[in-house]
């Protein structure tokens, strides 16, 4: 598993040359954008997250989350029982996402605001 400070040093090849890209391509699918959302409060269990999130399937919410934790923005904790259970965390990297959630939260009020709803 990489750590914040692989993330880091990773060559400026692999990584877009814009910091937005780079954003982007770490956060871009909507749904990656909902589990950071439901995972800013605290740790949470893969069905906390499913039902939390609502019309996603097993399948996408596991590849999402999967793609999440190697790109260092999460880690899964897997507790040797049966059934299994396994709790999703943020790490600093991801909780380090937090203003730019907010700022999108602010914009998105600000938005229904001014059309009405």
């Amino acid at each position: 598993m990489e750590t914040e400070k692989d993330i880091q040093e990773k060559p400026a090849k692999e990584l877009p040359a814009c910091p937005v890209e780079t954003t982007l391509t770490l956060i871009s699918d909507k749904w990656k954008v909902l589990i950071l959302r439901d995972l800013m409060p605290g740790t949470k269990r893969f069905g906390e997250l499913k039902k939390s999130i609502g019309h996603i399937s097993q399948k996408v919410l596991t590849a999402q989350l999967r793609q999440m934790e190697e790109s260092g923005l999460l880690t899964r904790t897997v507790f040797p029982e049966v059934p299994p259970h396994v709790e999703y965390t943020l790490t600093n990297l991801g909780y380090s996402l937090k203003p730019i959630l907010d700022a999108m939260w602010d914009w998105g009020e600000n938005y229904k605001a001014q059309n009405g709803q």
